[in-house]
């Protein structure tokens, strides 16, 4: 019993010890900089306040930022989740080539979002890929623009494509880790009862799927509200978002109060969202507990 006693104390510490790297890391790397963000956002010349908030409300660009933020937002996530959804039923009944198809799905992921903003502004400027196809079809006369303020529908679709080409992945590859984990012995007993495939989705796979859904809708949502070199490749300043509007502040007004209340807001946003779903899709372990 004598022996037994320092090993227990030993196995006590030890996942402490092995989970301190990780806490250093996560301390120096982003509680530090969090903390001196707070305090460059509620500090203005006559010491603590509001004051870069308000001048952040007051900004003309943070009203249409703000609104197209939440837009692509609204639009691009669910799209995104309906997209991988298919994909991921449409691979859980391929029985060859499964493995070369969801590489080919996922050659996206390797793409940074300026390089992916670059691609498609490449296709879509006035003498872009699009353009050039188009006249050559005989559809246009000349060259057309699709990404200027003069067209703002066209610059939001643009967006929007070019966002759910280069971030569907993201949501698919969790997706298709949580298909994988489905217990067989629920789709059987459907068939055995005479389930329809639709029925069998609605009834059986998605309430399975919730806590993959749940992750890949917290990631994909953060991701969402924090774009910026897609929006700025394709739309420069005639789409403001809000981490654009931060960019600006800070590198092109030199203001670094306002910038970091802009990065205030995206957290506090992608933060209530993150409880949104954490309380929308919990499964009935969590509330069990």
């Amino acid at each position: 019993m004598a022996d037994d006693a320092p090993t227990a104390r030993q196995g006590g510490w030890l996942p402490y010890l092995l989970l301190a790297p990780s806490l250093i890391f996560l301390g120096a790397l982003f509680f530090v900089p969090l903390v001196e963000t707070l305090a460059i956002a509620f500090t203005n010349g006559q010491g603590w306040g509001m004051g870069n908030f308000a001048r952040m409300v007051g900004d003309l660009n943070f009203s249409d930022a703000l609104l197209n933020t939440f837009s692509i937002v609204l639009v691009v996530v669910p799209l995104q989740l309906a997209l991988a959804l298919g994909m991921a039923m449409m691979l859980r009944h391929l029985h060859r080539g499964r493995d070369i198809v969801l590489w080919i799905w996922s050659i996206p992921l390797g793409i940074s979002d300026l390089a992916a903003g670059l691609v498609w502004l490449a296709i879509l400027n006035d003498q872009g890929y699009l353009n050039s196809l188009l006249f050559r079809l005989g559809l246009i006369a000349g060259p057309q623009a699709w990404l200027t303020y003069e067209t703002p529908t066209a610059l939001f679709a643009a967006i929007v494509f070019a966002e759910i080409w280069r971030a569907t992945a993201i949501v698919l590859v969790i997706v298709v880790a949580g298909v994988q984990l489905l217990p067989r012995e629920y789709g059987e007993a459907a068939d055995v009862f005479g389930a329809s495939p639709w029925r069998r989705f609605i009834r059986i796979t998605l309430p399975l799927l919730k806590p993959s859904i749940q992750t890949a809708l917290i990631l994909r949502t953060v991701l969402a509200f924090e774009m910026f070199a897609l929006v700025i490749s394709l739309g420069g300043r005639n789409f403001p978002v809000l981490v654009s509007e931060a960019y600006q502040w800070q590198y092109g007004n030199q203001d670094t109060g306002v910038a970091a209340a802009y990065a205030v807001v995206v957290m506090l946003i992608s933060l209530a969202a993150t409880l949104l779903y954490l309380r929308l899709l919990r499964t009935p372990r969590e509330q069990q507990t």
